[in-house]
């Protein structure tokens, strides 16, 4: 079990552990990432890409939201 006191912001955790397992999209410095939210660490979050695993540092993420579906 991770430590609250660990992790550099406490609520981007706790709201992304809340999507886990749910399409999201993932603004960086360099770039938009789309797919679904696999696993939230300490320090980076894994999102499933393309059938693998892509990695991105929790300090990178500029803004998430989950992803819509187009009707």
């Amino acid at each position: 079990m991770t430590q609250i006191g660990s992790i550099s912001n406490p609520y981007l955790y706790e709201t992304l552990n809340m999507m886990i397992s749910q399409s999201i999209v993932v603004q960086t410095e360099k770039t938009i990432h789309q797919g679904i939210l696999i696993s939230v660490l300490p320090d980076d979050i894994v999102v499933e890409i393309s059938h693998e695993p892509f990695f991105i540092r929790m300090g990178d993420i500029i803004w998430v939201t989950l992803a819509t579906r187009k009707k």
